[in-house]
């Protein structure tokens, strides 16, 4: 995410390295590359040069102090001016009405049936919401079908009426249908359509009247860069609407839209999709985003990430294991399966500071732990148990047996034996004691 970006504003503070004090020459040569790595990612030129203006205003005007470098002052400067410049604070979804009626619009092709699926699949299982997901696009068949499957998929109902080719009376019926059932929100998704055609956003715009929604939500493919943020502009004239979701953020993005968009149409980013997994749907938080553009990781998210899937009932089973020594090939199959529910992994490295850059280069794909699974898949039951009895003989078959070979074999054996051992000593606070008393002192 970002990565290109983050590169070049590495390579613009690099400028300040070594350097004493601010001047209005080093300012000038960092900001400089600075607005060179905006237009670069597809940001517009007048937001560009406003951005670097700003920075060079309160560069120039900051005192520094001994602990700071002019390096780490102009980071923290330009960070505060992303920040702010994507919105300043996160903005939370609107769901105050019983049912909160959410509507979706955007063009076609930016994401916004699939995002429908991840967002009624966020409210059911973080927030404990009843979703009904309403089709309202009658123009493409497969969106009805794809919606139906999505739904399926969550365990959600769909609202959708394949006869009818009128997205207002679909709508309004569907809300009738929500309050009968007693679903919390309703999320209607709509047809994709272009900003130059009048009678299609007519025609959204009659949803819009005749439901009157809590929250109109615009997708725009992050991917799409400055386009996107025109287009937001346009539909933003017709619809007026509450906030801005960017889809594909994951992808090979030059992070335009996201740097642009809140200042262009001035409502702000609410969501980012991630991944294709219904559950790759991130809270936009504008800080958090600076950090991860200026490389700084983002721990926070990370540790939030883990926690979704970190149940203390287990964790208080698996500590009792680890003291008796009896953690085995399952619970280390358990870890891999939570780290896995975590999201994509190279996302998940890039969330730890100073990880992300130097392993940028590092193809991580999600298929990492495939020839771990494969190795303890092929155990028995009673190995997977027991570890200790995984004699040679054991190892060459499980090695015939996951399409791997002895060494590799060994080689997680080992690195499981070892964490093993890890782990208990770092259970028995006596040992750790024993273990400090040992190491030599460091002379005063």
């Amino acid at each position: 995410m970002f990565e290109s970006l983050s590169d070049k504003f590495d390579r613009a503070f690099k400028i300040l390295k070594g350097h004493g004090q601010i001047t209005e020459i080093n300012v000038a040569e960092t900001l400089k590359e600075v607005r060179k790595a905006l237009l670069d990612a597809d940001v517009n030129f007048k937001i560009a040069k406003q951005f670097t203006e700003t920075v060079k205003e309160k560069a120039l005007g900051a005192n520094v102090l001994t602990a700071v470098s002019p390096g780490q002052l102009m980071v923290k400067i330009v960070h505060d001016e992303l920040a702010l410049l994507m919105g300043g604070s996160m903005q939370e979804i609107n769901l105050q009405n019983n049912p909160s009626v959410i509507l979706m619009s955007g063009l076609q092709g930016s994401g916004k049936t699939t995002f429908s699926g991840k967002l009624a699949n966020y409210l059911k299982n973080k927030k404990g919401k009843k979703p009904l997901l309403v089709a309202c696009d009658v123009y493409r068949p497969a969106a009805i079908n794809q919606l139906q499957v999505l739904g399926e998929q969550l365990g959600i109902p769909v609202f959708a009426d394949v006869e009818s080719k009128n997205p207002v009376d679909i709508a309004t019926r569907a809300i009738k249908q929500a309050k009968e059932n007693g679903n919390t929100v309703v999320i209607i998704d709509t047809a994709g359509r272009l900003a130059i055609d009048e009678a299609m956003m007519n025609e959204i715009a009659a949803v819009k009247k005749a439901i009157n929604p809590d929250e109109i939500l615009f997708v725009v493919d992050s991917m799409t860069g400055q386009d996107a943020v025109n287009t937001a502009k346009a539909f933003n004239d017709i619809l007026n609407f509450d906030g801005v979701i960017l889809t594909k953020l994951d992808g090979d993005t030059r992070g335009g839209a996201a740097l642009s968009i809140r200042y262009t149409v001035d409502k702000p980013i609410k969501f980012i999709g991630t991944g294709e997994k219904m559950e790759a749907l991130d809270v936009f938080y504008p800080e958090r985003m600076a950090d991860r553009i200026l490389g700084m990781g983002d721990v926070v998210s990370l540790v939030e990430r883990a926690q979704e899937q970190f149940n203390e009932e287990e964790a208080r089973k698996l500590q009792k294991k680890i003291a008796k020594n009896q953690f085995n090939f399952n619970d280390f199959l358990g870890q891999l399966q939570q780290i896995k529910k975590m999201g994509n992994l190279k996302d998940l490295v890039g969330m730890i500071p100073g990880v992300g850059k130097a392993l940028k280069d590092v193809d991580i794909n999600d298929d990492a732990f495939k020839g771990i699974e494969a190795i303890i898949y092929s155990m028995t039951p009673q190995e997977r148990e027991n570890p200790e009895i995984l004699n040679g003989s054991r190892r060459i078959r499980i090695a015939k047996g996951s399409g791997t070979n002895i060494q590799e074999v060994n080689k997680l054996i080992k690195q499981f034996d070892d964490t093993r051992k890890m782990m208990k000593m770092m259970g028995n606070k006596e040992q750790m004691a024993k273990m400090m008393r040992s190491m030599p002192q460091q002379r005063r």
